[in-house]
């Protein structure tokens, strides 16, 4: 009986092991694997939808709204620069640097809670803010959903729509994380619930995985940095502390200590 017991034990031991090895880095981040030095050969392309047409996204889930207070940032440009996607007034006196993966749900846990924090900052043009998005995740979890939704956040800068967008697209994040859920046809949907994004061109780009190279550039910026998982988030060239990034409260804290606020 005991040896049975003790065979149970280890067999649950390993469980976890491979649990935490699968999901990446401990129990507060999302890790690549060994191998993932480069992204952006797993977009889903589809046929692109007729000129005038609103392509398919017919079939998908219904897509939810993004955070309100993303409402304020409708009016602060957004550019790109590498495979850098900087939110912001580019003379801002503060810098926060955030590597995420749209598929990561501790990324999720950093934009519903600490990432709120840098909203009004922004808005108000004292900080600028650079995306890292990187698409491990499709290597780990297999599936294309990180580098769909890492093409269609680029084709959003074109549209003048990054900040609602990108809001939109972590609201709408799968509750599995081995779920494929960023289909062009779903992050078509989630593109409905931000005024003036849907248009041919934007479209096109989403079903067509028009910036694929830039997905992968993307990448190698992430892995060229030195990152290891994501959440990632730097404030004026200082690693933020990990446990302050998921509260709202303790983000802004840590925002307050270097004079934003």
């Amino acid at each position: 009986m005991a040896v049975h017991k003790a065979g149970r034990k280890a067999a649950r031991v390993a469980a976890a092991v491979a649990t935490a090895a699968l999901i990446g880095v401990a129990a507060s981040a999302c890790g690549p694997g060994d191998d993932d030095a480069k992204g952006g050969e797993r977009v889903s392309e589809k046929p692109a939808a007729s000129a005038g047409e609103k392509s398919p996204a017919a079939g998908a889930p219904e897509a939810k709204a993004p955070a309100p207070a993303s409402a304020q940032l409708a009016d602060v440009p957004a550019s790109v620069k590498g495979g850098v996607i900087t939110v912001g007034d580019p003379k801002a006196k503060h810098t926060v640097k955030i590597y995420e993966d749209p598929r990561c749900p501790f990324c999720k846990k950093f934009e519903d809670g600490g990432a709120q924090a840098l909203v009004k900052p922004v808005a108000d043009g004292k900080v600028k803010v650079e995306y890292t998005i990187a698409s491990f995740l499709d290597k780990n979890l297999g599936g294309g959903g990180s580098v769909n939704a890492a093409n269609a956040l680029r084709a959003s800068v074109e549209a003048g729509k990054f900040p609602q967008y990108h809001a939109a697209v972590f609201a709408n994040q799968a509750e599995e994380e081995s779920d494929d859920a960023y289909t062009p046809a779903f992050l078509l949907k989630i593109a409905d619930k931000v005024d003036g994004l849907r248009g041919d061109a934007f479209d096109k780009a989403v079903t067509n995985g028009t910036y694929k190279k830039w997905v992968g550039e993307a990448m190698e910026s992430f892995s060229a940095d030195g990152i290891t998982g994501t959440p990632t988030v730097f404030v004026d060239g200082k690693k933020a502390d990990g446990d302050a990034l998921y509260e709202q409260g303790a983000f802004a804290k840590e925002l307050k200590a270097k004079g934003i606020s």
